[in-house]
This record gives structure tokens, C-alpha cells and sequence, in this order.
């Protein structure tokens, strides 16, 4: 607090004492400020940054709705970070423990003021503010300047490549003027969840002047001798000034740097080099190698206390007096019916105060019980959510990472389910955090549910403990709640010391860590869970451990943004695609065909193509709503399973891994959690599973299954984009399938270049053979679905 304090003070202090106008200096002197919230997916955008005027902060925003946001720096710097305290008071700095909330109707202005000890104030009123902005370029030498990282005649070769390889960089435009162009390499630096990001200089290139008509042309060359990830952009000089030709202004779901890559922009060359806009440049290690088989998954996505209790007699109930019968130091909560809505207290549901302590019983005997239905589906891997012993319903609190929690049964019961599945040559991936812990675990043991020896044995700090190590503590603080460091600040989750030499070792070190103990009994490979907040040092060394237990086991990664870093061929082998799940619901909602194809052609650029053909493409997931209710349920479900159809239908027909939540297929629906884990509608259990839906999916399963080249095919740049249809073309040898999807509600017709010779095309959905005429492809996409055309 005391640092916090101070921090503050000396940021006031660029504030004069004393004005003779009623302006004053900027508070916060040089410090940026946005509003970061669910509308922009809590990044810093350029286009919801403060001004500062006169004597506060200004920031014009259309927006419609509740909207939850904070307003700080691109860092997140606990000082310039503005939300509300524990009493819902606005509040700065270390007492921020919330969000702001606030209506919006549409146009507003919103006014951030600070008082002179540094308190804020906020005030949304009507539009009133005038924001200068920068006035428009009118120098026709840097705006026809152009340059387009996915176009061979501007970038070669295309997107990711092996370490040591030479690129080749052509800028140039159409009229003269353009004096100079130089071409900047730098290297990114990114750490933890995207907080720490920068950019270090490693080459100026002076680019050599080419003819090229009227204007002129400029090229340079680079070889990248070292994996990782770097940025680039070009400063270029007229008669005029100099400018930046960088990167466009898309925004990236859940990405902090803007720009999806492709054609450029120009803007005026900023005083400060953190607005520059790069463009990303993978370079992997040459030998980076992914399982052959990841590329032909379809995952079965599972939350094991909800998909189906095969063994009533290990179901947690009050009271009980076994393990999985307490939560804490409190009883566990029991549904009286499998179809009950999960609770979540304060919604008057009748359940207790405490969050995730409410069960159904669902476990791995249900989940082995199944494995028909699920090969039935067409799926080939399971990935659930976390098995280990912990008190929690979603198990990510672990208090054992050796046992099978008693609720879902034993380890015998974990090998069986592997067993059993590979018989139907299907994978089981497993889920843990090597991150945290549970704060009830003998590794903790903060309520004193274990024997003496853990490291915050009943609520106080124990040096003597073996896992002490394990944890940073703060013996000087008060208050327990602040000895130790809860990841995101929630006290049940106590934070591991990652570089703790001991846990190391337990974690993936020794030959029966938990890493090797679990592939030893059948996991095809983990998952892991809140990767970034996870030192990279630390990946490293155990995906080598992980390779060297099983060549073949799939090491996937939880991010939720851009995720290159960790596909250089020394951490993971693909992410949960959060990018891509939110870019296809949005699209199957009715957003422009535009916005979805932006954020897919960033990956396919950035990432390495061995990768993003083994990405984990979801729709669902446990930590967001579910895909149905995305798209619409709450207002028309009819229509919204009509929209889910059509994200399925892209999902599977797309390079990388199809992933399906349980219960996608049959109509579960469910907003934020918990009702996003509702229990799968068994027809025995009283549920009314959409059979009509499942078999919607199964055919589209099935389709992919039947086409390699939806598998295997490498990935064309789009053959045509608009608001509502896109067209895309895969290559397998000599094979082409174009893919076609429209979210209109009304047929759409499209003609589209082809790069390959056909005189027809099968429909490979069953329709009549479509003509190809002089190289053209003439097709109409049906209404909320698509089109799938193969060469014969």
C-alpha cells in the first residue's frame, strides 16, 4: 500500500500546485489511458483512449447495453488502473477489486477526473466531446505506398518459417515522391498474460530503390538466424515527412497488439515507437514436430461432474463423512436432480454463499459408460476437464495430483477409461494446473483437512514443511488472506513458486512426476491449463520430459489470444483457439464474413502450418457461454440452433481440430458459468436431448472424416469475402475441396476465380455437380449453412 501511495503521489506531482487557469496539467503526465472492458475484449485500443483536456480525461464511445470495463495503461500498472474497491466505490490502484458498470444507450462521452489526492471520478453523459484526433494524410507519394505481408509480389515465402530462412520485402507505390524506405526488425518480448510486451531493435535496413513505372519500388532482404517471434514495419520518407507503413488496425479476439496482418496502413511516424502497429514474423525451430495424428482429431470436450453418474454410490452428499462430502470446512452442496440448473448463489436458487460447491455426480464410469455414444458421434479424443482429487466441482483446486478424485472414482477407473476408449481409437487428454494448487490440499492444508505438514497448515505459515518451497509467503502481513499470492487473487487457488527447484521436480523431473505418472497409465497427452501465467523457462523443460516419456503425446496449451510464442517448437503443439471460437460464433451470429476471415488469416500466417493444423477449434467451453447461446438462444432458439449448424459446419470443414462440448449437440445451452456446465440431457435422466441437432452434427463429423483434404489440405488465401459468404479453397496433392458458408437468412450467390483446372465439382454433401466454366466457379451458398465442393 505504502508503495502504491507513493507511486500515485509522484505521478500527481507533474500537476502544478498552483494554476491560474482552471486547465491544468495532465495528472497522470505522458501515461495512456483506455477503457478496457467486454467491448473490446479487455485491450488497450487506440480507439478507446482517453484525452486529456484542459482538467480531465475524455473518451467518446458508442456502445449499447451494460458494459463492464476498468480504464488503465497498456500495462495494467496498479496505479493507473481505475475500477471499484470492495464497497463498489470507483476507486485507483491497490483498493481496485472490480469492475466498472455502467448503461450505455448509444453515443456518449465519458469524463475521467482526478481530485488532488489523486481520487477518480467518472461521468457518462451525452456526446460532447470534440476529440481533434490527427488530421487526415494528404501526401499521395506515402498514401499509395502499399505492401501486403500475404502477397508474394510484397512478402516471400509466406507466413511462419524454420529458423535461418531469408525473406524477401517489396514495398513501392504508383505515383513519385517516395524518397526512402527502411525496413525495421525487431524482436517481441511477451511475458505472463500479454502484461509485459515489447519490441527491441535488431536491424535497420536501408531498402534499395527499384523502378517500377511512375512510382517507385523498394526491396530488402533479412535472414532470421534465431527462433522467435519478431515485428516489422517500414518507415518511409517524402517530400512531406516521414511515415509508418505498418500494420492494420483490426482488432484480434483477445489479443492485445492490433492488426490481423495483410495489406497495410500509413500513418504519420509516432513520437512514441509503442504506437507503431507491427506486422509478426514466426520463426520456429527447424525440427518443430507435432503428433502425424492431431491433425485428424475431433475432441469430445468434456466436464466430467456433468456428463453422466455411472456409480451413484461415490456422488459427494452432505454430511457424508468421506473426502468428497466436504468442501473446506463446509459441506458440499447435493442437486436433487440431474436436470437442475447449476446453482450460483445470490440468484435466490435456495443454495449456500459458496460458489462451486453444488454437485451432480457425474464421473469416469459414466464417462466410460458412454464411449460408444461418443464414437457414435464420430469423435476420436476426449479432452476433460481436471480428474485429480480436489474439493471443487470444476477440480482446477487440486489436492492430489496422483489420485482420481473419490468422487469419479479411482485410478483404476482413469486406466480403464484409456483402455477402454483405445479400443474405439479414441485418445484421452487430461487437464491439470501446474500453476496453483488448492488452498485444501496437503500440499496447503489451510483447514486443516490433512495431516500436519502442509505449507499453510490450518491458516499458518509452516518453514518445516516439504512443500514450503513450493510457495512465496509474506510472514509480515496480518492478514493470512495476504501471506501468500491466490493466482488472480482468489485465496482457494495459492500460487506455485514455478522456479521452486522441488516442485519442479515433483511436477515433471522425476520419473514419477505427475507429468510421466498419468502417461504412464494411458493419457495420450495434457493439457495445461493458464499456460501464460506459467514462466516460459518452465515449458520448456517439460515439454522435453513430455516428448522424451512419449514422442507422440499432443502437449496443448489453455491461451486465449495470439498464441505464437508457444509454437516455436520448444513449449506446445497447439491452444485452445479462443480466436477462433469467438471470430465463427460471431460470424454464425450475423457479423460480417470480413471480421471473421481477418482474425483466421492471422493464424494462418503467424502460426507454424504443423500447428495450426492441430489447433483445438472450439465453439464451447467451460469458461464462456456456450455456443447456442452465443448465437441466440435466449431470443429465438429455433433460429439459434440454425446458427450453430452453420458454426459446426465451418468448424468442420476448417484446417485443425474440431472440438465439441458435450451437450453442443443436442441443443445444451447455458450463458456464463456456471450455466455454461449444466448437466448433458440423458433421455433416462428426464432430459429431451434435439435428436434432430445430433444428427446434424454426426453427418458433419462424418463428412470430415471422409474428406482428407478437410484434414490434410493446406489452406488458400479466401477466394471471396463479403459481408455474408465465405469461399475458401484446400489443396491435398491433387486434390481441391472450396468450402462455402453464408450467414444470411436468404440464398446467396457467388462467382469466384479457382486455382486449379475442373470442368466440375461434386457436391460432396449429396447436391448436384457444379459446372466450372473459363476458370469460374459459379455456386449458391443455402441460407445459414454451406457448401462443400470436391474435384472428382
Amino acid at each position: 500500500m505504502m508503495k502504491t501511495t507513493a507511486l500515485i503521489a509522484a505521478l500527481l506531482s507533474f500537476a502544478p500546485m498552483t494554476h491560474a487557469a482552471k486547465c491544468i496539467a495532465p495528472p497522470l503526465g505522458a501515461a495512456t489511458l483506455y477503457l478496457r472492458g467486454g467491448l473490446n475484449n479487455w485491450t488497450a485500443q487506440d480507439e478507446q483512449a482517453f484525452r486529456f483536456k484542459c482538467d480531465a480525461y475524455y473518451l467518446n464511445v458508442d456502445a449499447r447495453g451494460t458494459q463492464e470495463f476498468k480504464i488503465a495503461d497498456e500495462d495494467w500498472t496498479p496505479a493507473l488502473t481505475v475500477g471499484v474497491d470492495a464497497s463498489d466505490r470507483i476507486a485507483r490502484g491497490a483498493t481496485v477489486v472490480g469492475n466498472l458498470k455502467r448503461d450505455f444507450t448509444g453515443a456518449h462521452t465519458l469524463r475521467l477526473a482526478f481530485d488532488p489526492a489523486g481520487q477518480p471520478s467518472l461521468k457518462v453523459g451525452p456526446l460532447s466531446f470534440v476529440d481533434p484526433g490527427n488530421p487526415p494524410i494528404k501526401d499521395a507519394a506515402a498514401l499509395s505506398t502499399h505492401f501486403d505481408s500475404r502477397a508474394a509480389a510484397s512478402k516471400s515465402p509466406f507466413g511462419a518459417q524454420p529458423q535461418g530462412t531469408e525473406f524477401t520485402f517489396r514495398i513501392g507505390n504508383d505515383v513519385p515522391g517516395l524518397k526512402r524506405a527502411t525496413l525495421v526488425i525487431e524482436r517481441r518480448s511477451m511475458t505472463g498474460n500479454q502484461e509485459q510486451l515489447d519490441y527491441q531493435q535488431v536491424a535497420r535496413i536501408a531498402m534499395a530503390p527499384e523502378p517500377r513505372g511512375r512510382g517507385t519500388g523498394f526491396t530488402a532482404r533479412h535472414r532470421f538466424a534465431d527462433v522467435g517471434v519478431y515485428g516489422y514495419w517500414f518507415e518511409i520518407e517524402t517530400a512531406q515527412g516521414k511515415y509508418a507503413l505498418q500494420n492494420n488496425k483490426d482488432s484480434v479476439y483477445w489479443t492485445r497488439e492490433k492488426g490481423s496482418m495483410g495489406a497495410a496502413t500509413v500513418e504519420r511516424l509516432p513520437a512514441d515507437a509503442k504506437r507503431i502497429r507491427r506486422y509478426r514474423q514466426t520463426v520456429y525451430a527447424p525440427g518443430f514436430q507435432v503428433p502425424a495424428w492431431a491433425r485428424d482429431v475431433v475432441y469430445y470436450y468434456v466436464f466430467p461432474e456433468r456428463f453422466r453418474n455411472g456409480d451413484k454410490t461415490n456422488d459427494p452428499r452432505p454430511g457424508g463423512g468421506r473426502p468428497q462430502d466436504r468442501y473446506q470446512d463446509h459441506d458440499v452442496e447435493r442437486h436433487a436432480s440431474w436436470n437442475e440448473k447449476p446453482f450460483r448463489p445470490g440468484t435466490g436458487d435456495g443454495s449456500d454463499a459458496l460458489h462451486n460447491n453444488d454437485f451432480f455426480g457425474g464421473d469416469l464410469a459414466g464417462l466410460t459408460s458412454k464411449l460408444d455414444y461418443i464414437q457414435g458421434l464420430g469423435a476420436n479424443a476426449i479432452y476433460m476437464t481436471p480428474v485429480f482429487r480436489a474439493p471443487s466441482n470444476h477440480k482446477y483446486d487440486t489436492a492430489d495430483y496422483k489420485q482420481i478424485d473419490p468422487a469419479f472414482g479411482s485410478n483404476a477407473d482413469f486406466e480403464r477409461l484409456c483402455a477402454e476408449a483405445a479400443k474405439r481409437g479414441i485418445r484421452v487428454i487430461p487437464d491439470t494446473s501446474l500453476n496453483h494448487v488448492g488452498a485444501d490440499s496437503p500440499y496447503f492444508n489451510r483447514f486443516n483437512n490433512f495431516p500436519a505438514g502442509g505449507a499453510f497448515d490450518n491458516g499458518k505459515i509452516n518453514p518445516a514443511s516439504p512443500y514450503a518451497s513450493w510457495f512465496k509467503f509474506k510472514p509480515q502481513e496480518p492478514n493470512p488472506d495476504k501471506q501468500f499470492q491466490g493466482w488472480a487473487g482468489v485465496t482457494d487457488l495459492p500460487e506455485i513458486d514455478k522456479a521452486s527447484p522441488s516442485f519442479r521436480a515433483y511436477a515433471y523431473r522425476d520419473k514419477d512426476s505427475v507429468t510421466h505418472y498419468w502417461l504412464d497409465r494411458g493419457a495420450a497427452g495434457w493439457r495445461m491449463d493458464v499456460a501464460p501465467w506459467v514462466p516460459d523457462d518452465f515449458w520448456r523443460e517439460w515439454r522435453q520430459a513430455v516428448k522424451a516419456k512419449r514422442p507422440d503425446a499432443l502437449t496443448v496449451a489453455e491461451t486465449w489470444f495470439d498464441a505464437s510464442k508457444y509454437f516455436l517448437g520448444d513449449m506446445f503443439d497447439s491452444t485452445m483457439n479462443y480466436i477462433f471460437r469467438n471470430a465463427v460464433l460471431d460470424y454464425a451470429a450475423g457479423k460480417p464474413a470480413q471480421q471473421m476471415a481477418a482474425n483466421l488469416e492471422l493464424m494462418r500466417e503467424a502460426y507454424p502450418p504443423q500447428a495450426f493444423s492441430a489447433l483445438m477449434n472450439l465453439l464451447s467451453t467451460h469458461d464462456q457461454p456456450r455456443a447456442l447461446h452465443h448465437v441466440g438462444e435466449q431470443r429465438d432458439l429455433a433460429l439459434a440452433k440454425r446458427r450453430l449448424r452453420l458454426a459446426v459446419f465451418f468448424q468442420m470443414t476448417y484446417p485443425g481440430a474440431p472440438t465439441i462440448y458435450y451437450g453442443d449437440e443436442v441443443g445444451l445451452g447455458g450463458g456464463e458459468d456456471p450455466f455454461n456446465r449444466a448437466p448433458y440431457p440423458w433421455a433416462d435422466e428426464g432430459g429431451q436431448p434435439d435428436e434432430a441437432l445430433l444428427a446434424d452434427f454426426k453427418r458433419l463429423v462424418k463428412l470430415r472424416h471422409g474428406l482428407p483434404v478437410l484434414r490434410h489440405g493446406t489452406l488458400q488465401a479466401p477466394l471471396q469475402v463479403d459481408d455474408h459468404v465465405i469461399v475458401l479453397a484446400r489443396q491435398d496433392g491433387d486434390t481441391w475441396a472450396v468450402t462455402a458458408t453464408n450467414n444470411s437468412t436468404e440464398p446467396r450467390t457467388v462467382s469466384v476465380r479457382l486455382p486449379f483446372a475442373a470442368r466440375t465439382l461434386r457436391d460432396a454433401l449429396g447436391g448436384e455437380a457444379v459446372a466450372v466454366t473459363g476458370g469460374r466457379l459459379q455456386l449458391t451458398v443455402p441460407p445459414l449453412f454451406g457448401r462443400v465442393l470436391v474435384t472428382p
